[in-house]
């Protein structure tokens, strides 16, 4: 009898250890100006929509340039006595390290800038080099800080910033987060092509698989590479969908806009991909190697190993080329 129950037991056991089945959850829509898509897997089905939704909220309350009644508007504005949040004084933080790393190419007070330029929600303007130098007067990180209490002063009230190059990473970090806290180990987060992979694609039985768009084709979309991820996030940037044609003079302005001279950055980098552990890191840094000669990138990089990158230029010959770090190379799929 102790031997049947034995084999019984062991029975079970080994019924009970047969492949996992792994279901796929997905959220998308709207958000922040652009799309979503965000898929995570689990034991069974999941929706957390309501609390997606609800990270888009708080984070449009605090940082949309484009709802008069967020708090980086109210600021915007002149109102020195706004309490931001803790997200907020993340990003700014945020923005503190990589405006430092960067050299001050990432400064996000060129909100005035922006503006001016066609590329915020404020008036655009007929610009001239005075007017340019100008405005500058109104650009500069050291201008600004955060106080113990979690007010915000600036040197100026005509100092606007703009967080856009940096707020879509930080809410895809929110929302890994979010997963996270929810105990999902495995998922894939995609803003307006901005991406966070954990795990793996156990459903697939591969890894987390993105691609990288061809900034040479305007219209429609081509991938120029495809990458793997896992427990790392990437972001691109480019010139290659946003900018503006002057209707009158047909010349073409980027929404790049070097901080250091004032002007639209059109220059011989068409595109740049930066993995980092953070989606916020990679945004902010994706932006700034836009804003900076591919030279300058190069040095960056090679103080920073905990970056990798991909950047897509132009040589003196006018020919597409390819950077990569040894580390980005490795994760494109040949």
């Amino acid at each position: 009898m102790l031997k049947r129950a034995l084999l019984f037991v062991v029975g079970i056991m080994l019924l009970g250890c047969g492949p996992k089945t792994w279901v796929k959850n997905q959220n998308w829509g709207n958000a922040l100006g652009t799309t979503y898509s965000i898929i995570y897997l689990a034991d069974g089905e999941l929706d957390y929509q309501q609390e997606i939704d609800s990270v888009f909220q708080v984070l449009n309350q605090s940082m949309s340039t484009y709802i008069p009644t967020s708090d980086i508007s109210k600021i915007n504005e002149g109102d020195s006595t706004i309490v931001v949040d803790d997200m907020f004084k993340e990003v700014f933080d945020i923005s503190t390290q990589v405006h430092e790393a960067s050299n001050g190419y990432f400064d996000p007070t060129v909100g005035v800038l922006a503006n001016a330029w066609g590329f915020g929600p404020g008036k655009q303007i007929t610009l001239d080099s005075l007017k340019v130098d100008s405005l500058l007067g109104y650009v500069g990180w050291e201008k600004v800080r955060i106080n113990k209490d979690h007010t915000i002063t600036k040197a100026h009230p005509a100092i606007r910033f703009d967080f856009n190059a940096v707020a879509k990473g930080y809410a895809i970090d929110r929302l890994g987060a979010l997963l996270d806290a929810k105990g999902i180990d495995n998922y894939l987060v995609e803003v307006g092509g901005e991406v966070l992979a954990k795990g793996t694609n156990l459903v697939s039985g591969k890894e987390w698989t993105v691609g990288i768009d061809d900034p040479q084709v305007e219209t429609g979309r081509q991938l120029k590479r495809i990458v793997t991820l896992k427990d790392e996030a990437m972001a691109s940037s480019g010139n290659y969908r946003k900018f503006r044609v002057d209707p009158e003079t047909g010349e073409k302005y980027v929404h790049t806009i070097d901080p250091k001279t004032g002007y639209t950055k059109n220059s011989n980098v068409l595109a740049s991909s930066v993995v980092a552990k953070t989606c916020a890191v990679a945004d902010a840094f994706a932006t700034s190697f836009m804003a900076m000669d591919l030279e300058k990138s190069k040095a960056i990089l090679k103080d920073h190993d905990e970056l990798e990158a991909y950047i897509i230029y132009l040589d003196k010959d006018g020919k597409t080329q390819e950077f990569f770090t040894p580390g980005f190379e490795a994760l494109v799929k040949q």
